[in-house]
């Protein structure tokens, strides 16, 4: 039915943090020509582009919901930075860290594109990301995940040494074909 909005899910969320760098070392894939490089003051319809391409299978949708002014204030703020991953020249995935004021830097956002899936680069960009967090100095490192991510997020965030401090129960509320329509709009 047009205009219907999906049912809400519940997700089973777990909260993560290690407290000292990985000590993995990964070479970069071969045969993939590959960029990460930080955007600073990010235009708010490539943000939104790629969250959405990054995060529709996994139901992400906060950020699709805030309105232009205050997602600037979230992603302009000189506490975050957004870090696009680039495969052959064209966007592959991205990750977003900000810096709390207890010396605690928060992985907010992290994922590859569909497209970029498979090419074994999951692991190689989720250190490049640590490193990058671990860049900043932090006294720790949060992530959240759940049950709605990708199926091996939790399993491999632990490999890189974060630990389990949290559980909890959250609902979600997946975007509504109009709300589709009208982030396209905005796109």
């Amino acid at each position: 039915m047009p205009g219907s909005k999906p049912a809400a899910i519940t997700a089973h969320v777990t909260e993560l943090e290690m407290t000292s760098p990985p000590k993995q070392s990964l070479p970069i894939p071969v045969n993939i020509h590959t960029a990460v490089l930080r955007v600073p003051d990010i235009p708010l319809a490539y943000y939104r582009f790629l969250y959405l391409r990054v995060g529709k299978r996994w139901h992400w949708t906060e950020r699709l919901r805030m309105s232009d002014e205050d997602l600037a204030e979230v992603l302009h703020n000189k506490a975050a930075t957004v870090t696009v991953l680039y495969v052959d020249g064209a966007p592959a995935g991205f990750f977003e860290l900000h810096e709390r004021e207890d010396a605690v830097i928060e992985l907010t956002h992290f994922g590859l594109m569909e497209h970029a899936l498979g090419l074994g680069l999951g692991k190689w960009f989720l250190l490049q990301t640590l490193l990058a967090a671990w860049a900043m100095n932090p006294s720790k490192v949060k992530v959240m995940t759940n049950n709605l991510d990708h199926p091996r997020a939790l399993q491999l965030y632990q490999q890189f040494g974060f630990s389990p401090v949290a559980t909890r129960e959250a609902i979600v509320e997946p975007l509504s074909d109009d709300e589709l329509l009208a982030l396209a709009r905005k796109l």
